[in-house]
């Protein structure tokens, strides 16, 4: 046991799974007592918002996963890059939610999924994801996926949903905190709001994978995500028997501009929907504020 309250473990046979549980349990705890006490924001950038608790955890995630593993990289979202030619190597997500977190807003998570990379891999190819962890410290779900092993939540064994068809299923998306006018999601949120039982727009693309990993959500989406965005949920999704593509059905990536996951089930209807979407096809009218508004005064007219 070392200072960081784990031990030092090899990975090769993935039995160091429990140790990364235990540093993001630790991880969350500290966000537990950051968000009870408040935090300052910052922003990165234009409109991206940065907190202490953000910085201060990625850093105690660096220093544990490396103390735990110490023949391993890490990939941080607030700039970790450390030993990045390593066989292994974590992608990590301190605070998953960060604009939620910033505004009290109760749904944010850790994130660390570990990626092998065998020797003469290209930089530009992904390798498999072997083991994830993403940890919600405010409900204190744990998620935990291995490759070949499947998907736990707190223990217990957990799977995608059995829904069938896209008119009965939950989806979840997120938009962009910056460059909002280049991204088209407003538009696929509406076509999907109006062809499933709901979408939910909660904020962290890590839950959400989570979420649709234990049968929570049917289905998400989401255009440029981020390795560490994505790398923990992707196996979450698989191990849990679900799907990840692009939206046009290609292979999904770890830093991929376009992510779709599902329960499989639903997959090859919302593969379709994104085919016509894209084309311009079957799009749902939809009155204006302008048209709604003039329908409204009508109504009033036709009641006096």
């Amino acid at each position: 046991m070392n200072s960081f309250g784990v031990s030092s473990h090899n990975i090769s046979d993935f039995s160091g799974l429990s140790a990364a549980t235990d540093i993001a349990r630790i991880a969350g705890a500290k966000l537990r007592q950051f968000f009870s006490e408040g935090v300052v924001t910052e922003y990165k950038g234009d409109v991206d918002l940065v907190t202490v608790a953000d910085r201060t955890v990625e850093s105690y995630l660096q220093d544990a996963l490396l103390t735990a593993f110490p023949s391993h990289g890490i990939y941080g979202e607030e700039g970790a890059r450390d030993r990045l030619d390593s066989e292994y190597r974590w992608y990590i997500d301190p605070l998953d939610g960060t604009t939620n977190f910033a505004h009290g807003f109760p749904h944010f998570c850790v994130s660390m999924g570990l990626e092998h990379r065998p020797q003469g891999l290209a930089p530009e190819h992904d390798g498999p994801v072997v083991a994830a962890v993403i940890y919600d410290p405010l409900r204190d779900e744990m998620f935990v996926a291995e490759r070949g092993k499947g998907a736990s939540l707190n223990g217990k064994p957990m799977h995608v949903s059995a829904v069938p068809e896209l008119g009965e299923a939950l989806l979840a998306t997120g938009f962009p905190s910056r460059k909002r006018h280049d991204n088209p999601n407003i538009h696929f949120y509406q076509e999907f709001t109006l062809r499933s039982h709901g979408v939910r727009r909660a904020g962290s693309a890590a839950l959400d994978l989570a979420y649709t990993a234990c049968g929570r959500l049917d289905a998400f989406w989401e255009f440029n995500l981020n390795p560490w965005d994505t790398a923990a949920g992707f196996l979450m999704v698989e191990e849990a028997g679900g799907m990840v593509t692009g939206f046009d059905g290609s292979y999904r990536r770890l830093d991929s501009r376009e992510v779709l996951a599902s329960n499989q089930l639903i997959h090859h209807e919302l593969l379709g929907v994104f085919a016509d979407l894209f084309a311009g096809r079957d799009l749902a009218p939809l009155k204006s504020p302008a048209e709604y508004a003039a329908y409204r005064d009508a109504a009033k007219s036709s009641a006096s």
